[in-house]
């Protein structure tokens, strides 16, 4: 089992991992310039300057493509405003995927636009085009619904631990010639009703920055989780995949991804899933990572949800 892996452009140490281990590693994925994407932007930190951060992407994939490992570009913003259907739009993705084929190589582009699909399948044949887990994809009708626009899918994490329906899903894909992954260590909880409005609100938060905004938003799921009520099915509401139980999968997909983009330890998780071994809370894998303390949700089999040094 391979891994797929969210760059994080002003991090050397992690970049150094990867390709240490690069023989573990299915491709490193990314998004570009100040393209709306399903995380924050890969040009905006506030410890460096924007054309510096983007020059130190560039460096990041030139040392990537050296290593001779896969990359995978993002267009996975939930919305991308006035600019969705815009010609001008199309003609900066294309100039954008045009520059990273020319000069790094491009293997593949994930997104939750069906136009940006198209686009890429119409101008650059040769590039995977899959479809996001943020579209939700989870049954093989709404895979048909799309198939002529996409090569390959990341299954709706909620279906993670079915194994029947995954097993289904990947008969339809190798009957059609197409290609299936995973997410394994997602932190949000499963069937989030605010989902769609967070990942909206993520598409924008450039512009969001700049207002004078009335609330800050984080997600539903930390106030929730903040209530130990609700902690007695935390394990049945998440969808994430222990290390441990990795090759589980390995006869229905070729790499899962690891969700390390915003992670502040990306190293940790990714080495734990190399080793299929981790010790601690669990939740400290997961992206979100969240806290439950004075809870922590102990790594073991089975999962044991713990309050400080007593069991509950």
């Amino acid at each position: 089992m391979k891994f797929m892996v969210g760059l994080q452009t002003a991090n050397n140490a992690f970049l150094d991992h990867i390709i240490k281990r690069k023989e573990h590693i299915y491709e490193v994925y990314f998004s570009w310039g100040d393209f709306a994407n399903g995380r924050n932007s890969q040009i905006e930190n506030s410890a460096f300057l924007p054309w510096d951060l983007q020059q130190k992407q560039i460096e990041a994939l030139h040392r990537l493509s050296q290593n001779n490992i896969a990359l995978n570009l993002l267009f996975n913003a939930n919305c991308y405003g006035r600019d969705s259907l815009s010609r001008s739009f199309f003609q900066k993705i294309g100039d954008a995927v045009d520059y990273i084929v020319t000069r790094f190589g491009l293997q593949s582009v994930t997104t939750t636009s069906p136009l940006i699909a198209k686009f890429i399948k119409q101008n650059f044949s040769d590039i995977e085009v899959r479809a996001s887990v943020n579209m939700g994809i989870g049954t093989t009708q709404g895979m048909d619904y799309v198939s002529n626009l996409f090569d390959s899918f990341y299954l709706q994490r909620e279906l993670n631990r079915n194994f029947d329906k995954i097993a289904a899903v990947k008969k339809w894909c190798d009957t059609r010639g197409k290609r299936l992954y995973l997410l394994a260590n997602s932190g949000c909880l499963n069937h989030c009703s605010a989902h769609t409005f967070h990942d909206n609100l993520v598409s924008h938060e450039s512009e969001l920055a700049k207002m004078d905004n009335a609330y800050a938003f984080h997600g539903i799921c930390r106030e929730y989780l903040k209530n130990p009520a609700h902690l007695d099915t935390l394990i049945t509401d998440t969808s994430f995949i222990r290390p441990e139980d990795t090759d589980l999968y390995a006869p229905f997909v070729p790499a899962v991804k690891l969700a390390t983009r915003i992670h502040k330890n990306p190293c940790l998780v990714l080495e734990s899933y190399i080793r299929r071994k981790y010790s601690g809370d669990i939740l400290a894998l997961l992206e979100p990572a969240h806290s439950i303390y004075p809870y922590v949700l102990e790594n073991g089999n089975p999962l044991k949800l713990v309050k400080l040094n007593e069991e509950l």
